[in-house]
C-alpha cells in the first residue's frame, strides 16, 4: 500500500483508528531507535555473558544496525560516533576474549570486518537517499512548472479574450452605423484594443525568452547614459513634468536591449496613473556594490493593499486617464531586474504616487 492510498482504518463503529504509536503522540523513529538500541545492549550483554558464544550475538548487533540503517538514514556525523562505539565496545569483549584464551586470534579479524560492511551499508544508502531526494525535488520542480503554465494559459486566454470582445463590439457598431461620423469612435476603440493585443503579445514573447533562460548580452554600460537616453526618448512624446537625472552612478554589465525594456515598461506604467501636468521623475543612485534606478510619479499611487500583488502577470489597476495596459509591463520589468541578478520593489513616492526601484549589481 503506498503512502498516497493509505487511509486509516475504521473500526466496526464506523470510527476511524490510528495506530498506538501515534495515538500516544510518539515519533514512530524515535520508537524504532530506541527499540534498536535496547536490542544492541543486549546482545552486548550476551557477547559478555556467554563466553565462546560472542560472535554470534555480535553478528546479530552490526546486522540488526545494518538494516535498521537502511531505512532510517541517521545524520552522518551521529551515525559514525555510534559506530565507533559499538565497534570499541564489541572490540574490547572480543579482545579480552582473546587474552583469557577462549577463543582464537582469528575471531579478532571480525572486528574491522563487520564495522567496514556497515560503512559500505551507509554508503550505499546514503547514495539512495541523496538519489531519491533529488528525483523528489525533479518532481516538484516539474509540477510547479506544469502548474505555472497552466495558469499562465489561463490568463493568457483571459488578456487576450477580452480586446478580441471589445474589438468585435465595436466592429459590429461600426458596421450597423449609417453616418461616417458615427463609424469613427467605434474604430477608434477597435484600434486601441488591436494595439493592446500587439503590447501583449510582444510581452508574452518577452517573458516567454526569459522563462527559457535566454542568454543576455552582458556588457559595461553607464548607467547614467542609459537613463538619461530614456528621458529623452519619452519627454518628447508625453505632457509630463519630466525630472530626469542622475549622480555619477558608475557602470554596470547589462544587456542594453533587456533593461531599455524593462525601464520603458515602468516609465510607461508611470505615464498610464498620471495625467497632463503631473511629475514623472527618473532617476538613479550608487552604493557600494550595487545602483538603484527609480522610477517616481505623482499620479494616485498603489493601494498597500495592493503591493503584493502588482508585479503578478496580468493582474491591472485601472488608470483613472490613461489606456487599461497589458498586465505584463511589471512583471516582465522584475524578470528582466531579476535575469541581471537584481531586484524590482514597488513602493509610495515622495512625489506622492508611486515609486519602483531597480536595483542591479554595480560593475568595477
Amino acid at each position: 500500500m503506498s503512502v498516497i492510498s493509505y487511509k486509516p482504518r475504521e473500526s466496526a463503529t464506523g470510527v476511524r483508528t490510528e495506530p498506538a504509536v501515534r495515538r500516544l503522540g510518539l515519533n514512530r523513529g524515535l520508537v524504532i531507535d530506541s527499540l534498536l538500541a535496547a536490542f544492541m545492549l543486549a546482545m552486548l550483554g550476551l557477547m559478555i555473558r556467554l563466553p565462546g558464544e560472542e560472535t554470534i550475538p555480535y553478528h546479530f548487533l552490526f546486522l540488526s544496525l545494518t538494516i535498521v540503517y537502511g531505512f532510517r538514514v541517521w545524520p552522518l556525523l551521529p551515525t559514525l560516533l555510534v559506530a565507533l562505539a559499538v565497534t570499541g565496545a564489541t572490540g574490547a569483549v572480543l579482545l579480552g576474549r582473546v587474552v583469557d584464551g577462549v577463543i582464537d586470534n582469528a575471531e579478532l579479524a571480525e572486528v574491522p570486518l563487520m564495522p567496514a560492511l556497515f560503512v559500505a551499508m551507509m554508503w550505499h544508502a546514503r547514495r539512495r537517499a541523496a538519489a531519491q531526494q533529488q528525483v523528489e525535488r525533479m518532481a516538484d520542480e516539474r509540477r510547479a512548472s506544469l502548474e505555472r503554465e497552466r495558469g499562465f494559459f489561463r490568463d493568457t486566454s483571459h488578456a487576450i479574450r477580452t480586446p478580441i470582445t471589445i474589438a468585435r463590439g465595436h466592429l459590429e457598431l461600426a458596421g450597423d452605423a449609417t453616418a461616417l461620423h458615427a463609424v469613427h469612435p467605434h474604430v477608434e476603440v477597435a484600434l486601441r484594443q488591436l494595439d493592446r493585443m500587439s503590447a501583449l503579445s510582444d510581452r508574452l514573447l518577452a517573458l516567454a525568452r526569459l522563462d527559457a533562460g535566454e542568454a543576455l548580452d552582458r556588457r559595461p554600460t553607464d548607467v547614467a547614459a542609459l537613463v538619461a537616453e530614456i528621458g529623452r526618448n519619452w519627454t518628447a512624446n508625453t505632457d509630463r513634468v519630466w525630472l530626469i537625472g542622475c549622480g555619477p552612478a558608475g557602470r554596470a554589465r547589462i544587456d542594453h536591449d533587456w533593461m531599455e525594456l524593462a525601464l520603458d515598461a515602468l516609465v510607461e506604467n508611470a505615464v498610464h496613473f498620471t495625467s497632463s501636468g503631473d511629475t514623472i521623475r527618473i532617476g538613479c543612485t550608487a552604493s557600494p556594490g550595487r545602483i538603484a534606478i527609480i522610477v517616481d510619479d505623482s499620479g494616485p499611487g498603489i493601494e498597500p493593499d495592493d503591493l503584493p500583488f502588482v508585479f503578478d502577470r496580468f493582474w491591472h489597476r485601472r488608470p483613472e486617464h490613461g489606456p487599461m495596459g497589458s498586465g505584463l509591463g511589471l512583471s516582465m520589468a522584475r524578470a528582466v531586474a531579476e535575469a541581471h541578478g537584481g531586484t524590482l520593489v514597488a513602493a509610495h513616492s515622495d512625489e506622492g504616487g508611486a515609486r519602483f526601484v531597480l536595483t542591479i549589481p554595480r560593475s568595477g
